[in-house]
C-alpha cells in the first residue's frame, strides 16, 4: 500500500537535524510502565456485531478502514472521525488511531479479526518529536497493540503490516468503499477490478454495495450499549438546551444572534460529549422556514420564533438528534401558539401508534394526516384534508415538504443504506430508535397562507425508543408543550 504518512512541512521545519541533538532527544526517558487496560464495555457488543456481519459473508475477506484525516485547508485537517461502521464493528470511539483498518479474514469458525492501526513510536526514532501530524510531541502519544488489544477484545497488528496481508489477497474480498478511497484504490489495482468481485447491475448490486448494505441493516436495531449512549446524548442536549435559554440576552444583544445561540450549544456539546452529531441549526423568525439552516448568520429579535435543531454525539460517536421551537420572548403569540398545537398534535399522533409489528411509513402517515386536517381546517388547501391525502394531491406537503422519521445512531440519518424493504417498508422492532419530526413552515414570501402566518416556522423533534410492547420518547424530558415551554424559558431564562 502507499505510504499513509501525513503531509510533510520541510520547507518551514526548523526542527534540528544533527546527530547530536538526535541522540539527547532520544535518551534519558523514563520506562513506561501502563497496566493493560480491562476490555471496556462495548467490545463483547462489538465481538458480536462481527460475528453477524461474519455469518452473512462466509469465505470473504472483509476490509473495514477507519478512514484518514481530511484536509480542511493546506496543512490542517478537519478532526479526525473515524467510519461509522468501522466504529461499530471495533467499538474504538474518539482515541481511535487515524488509518486504522479492520481485516476479518475467513477460518473455520467463520472469521478473525485483527486490527492494524500505526502503534505508538519509539523514543529512538524522529517520528516522536519531528512529524507535526502523527508525532507524540505534537498530537500525544498512541497506544500500544496490547493496549488496544486488551482494550478492545480483539488481535491487533501493526499497520506496516498491512501491505504484505493486502498483497495476498485474492478476489474473494469485500472492504468498505468510501471509507478509505487510497485504500480501496490501491486494492483495485492489485486485483485488477473493483473490490468485490461483482460487477453492479440493475438487479444485482456489486457486492461491496451488499456489503454497506447490511452494515447498514446491522444497525437498524440497536444493543443496550447502543441505547444506553443514546441516553446519555439526549441528556446532555437537553443541557445544551438549557444553556441556549439561560444565555438569551447574550443572544438578543449579538447582531449575529443565531451565532451566540450556536456557540453555547456547541461548549456544552465538546464539555459533555465529544462534539454536536450534525451543524446545529439556529433558525429565528423566518429563518426556521429554512430546513437545514446552518449559515446561522440573523439576528434572534423579541417576537421571534427561534427553531433549534441540536444534538451532542457522545465519544463513542452515538447522537441525539433534538429540536424545538421556542418564544424568544417567553410566550407564543395566538397564531405562533395554533401553529405549535397542530405540530405537536401530529408528533403526538405519530408517536401513539409507534409499537412492533407497524411498518415505518406509517408514522408518517400519521403524522401527514394530521398536518392536511389542520391545514385544510384553516382554509389552505385548494380540497379537503381526505383529498389532499391522495397521492397524486399532497396540497399539505407544501408546508412540511420532509420525512417525519429518520433512523438514529451513530450517524444522525443512522442505517442510509439499508434497502427500502428494511427501511421505509421495514416493519418495526423492540430497539428500533428513530425521531418523530413533524414541522409546518410558512414562507415569508407564501401567498396562499394569511399575512399573519407568513414567516413561522416550527418542529418538535423527538428520538423515539421502540419498547417489547409500545415506544419510549427518550428526549420527553425536554419540555415540549406550550406551557412546559414558557415554563421552561421562565425559569431558566432571564
Amino acid at each position: 500500500m502507499a505510504d499513509t504518512t501525513p503531509r510533510a512541512t520541510s520547507n518551514r521545519s526548523t526542527t534540528p537535524g544533527s546527530s547530536t541533538f538526535k541522540d539527547f532527544i532520544g535518551s534519558q526517558w523514563a520506562e513506561r510502565d501502563r497496566p493493560l487496560p480491562s476490555a471496556r464495555e462495548q467490545a463483547t457488543f462489538a465481538a458480536a456485531r462481527r460475528d453477524r456481519i461474519s455469518a452473512l459473508h462466509p469465505g470473504r475477506t472483509i476490509v473495514v478502514p477507519a478512514g484518514t484525516a481530511k484536509v480542511r485547508s493546506n496543512d490542517c485537517d478537519y478532526p479526525f472521525r473515524p467510519h461509522s461502521a468501522f466504529a461499530h464493528l471495533t467499538g474504538w470511539g474518539t482515541d481511535t488511531v487515524v488509518g486504522s483498518v479492520l481485516v476479518m479474514t475467513p477460518s473455520d469458525d467463520g472469521h478473525d479479526a485483527t486490527l492494524y492501526f500505526r502503534a505508538t513510536a519509539g523514543r529512538d526514532s524522529e517520528e516522536f518529536y519531528a512529524n507535526p501530524e502523527i508525532g507524540e510531541f505534537w498530537v500525544g502519544p498512541r497506544p500500544s497493540l496490547a493496549e488496544v488489544a486488551a482494550d478492545l477484545g480483539v488481535a491487533t497488528a501493526d499497520l506496516g503490516a498491512l501491505d504484505t496481508v493486502l498483497g495476498a489477497l485474492d478476489d474473494q474480498v469485500l472492504v468498505v468503499r468510501d471509507a478509505d478511497v487510497d485504500l480501496t484504490r490501491a486494492l483495485d489495482d492489485r486485483l485488477g477490478s473493483p473490490v468485490g468481485g461483482v460487477a453492479a447491475t440493475d438487479d444485482t448490486p456489486a457486492s461491496d454495495d451488499v456489503l454497506a448494505r447490511d452494515l447498514s441493516e446491522l444497525r437498524l436495531v440497536k444493543d443496550p450499549f447502543e441505547v444506553n449512549e443514546l441516553r446519555k446524548a439526549v441528556d446532555a442536549t437537553k443541557h445544551g438546551f438549557d444553556d441556549v435559554i439561560a444565555d438569551f440576552d447574550a443572544v438578543l444583544a449579538h447582531p449575529r444572534g443565531e451565532r451566540i445561540v450556536e456557540g453555547t450549544f456547541n461548549r456544552r456539546a465538546r464539555a459533555d460529549g465529544n462534539t454536536v452529531g450534525y451543524d446545529t441549526i439556529a433558525a429565528s423568525g423566518h429563518h426556521a422556514c429554512i430546513l437545514h439552516w446552518t449559515r446561522n448568520d440573523g439576528a434572534v429579535q423579541p417576537g421571534d420564533l427561534i427553531l433549534i435543531d441540536a444534538g451532542v454525539e457522545v465519544d463513542s460517536f452515538y447522537t441525539a438528534d433534538i429540536t424545538r421551537t421556542l418564544p424568544v420572548s417567553g410566550t407564543f403569540t395566538d397564531v405562533q401558539r395554533m401553529v405549535y398545537d397542530a405540530v405537536l398534535e401530529a408528533a403526538d399522533a405519530a408517536f401513539a401508534i409507534v409499537k412492533p409489528g407497524i411498518t415505518f411509513r406509517q408514522v408518517h402517515a400519521t403524522a401527514m394526516e394530521v398536518i392536511a386536517r389542520k391545514t385544510a381546517e384553516w382554509g389552505f388547501l385548494p380540497v379537503s384534508a381526505e383529498e389532499s391525502l391522495q397521492p397524486d394531491n399532497q396540497f399539505h406537503r407544501r408546508y412540511m415538504v420532509h420525512g417525519t422519521s429518520h433512523h438514529l445512531g451513530l450517524d444522525v440519518h443512522d442505517c442510509a443504506k439499508a434497502r427500502r424493504e428494511m427501511y421505509i417498508d421495514g416493519i418495526v422492532e423492540p430497539g428500533m430508535v428513530f425521531t418523530i419530526e413533524p414541522g409546518l413552515y410558512f414562507q415569508q414570501d407564501d401567498l396562499t397562507v394569511p399575512e399573519e402566518f407568513r414567516g413561522i416556522g416550527v418542529r418538535i423533534e423527538d428520538d423515539v425508543l421502540v419498547t417489547a410492547d409500545g415506544a419510549e420518547n427518550l428526549s420527553v424530558g425536554i419540555p415540549r408543550t406550550p406551557s412546559e415551554v414558557e415554563g421552561w424559558i421562565a425559569r431558566t431564562g432571564r
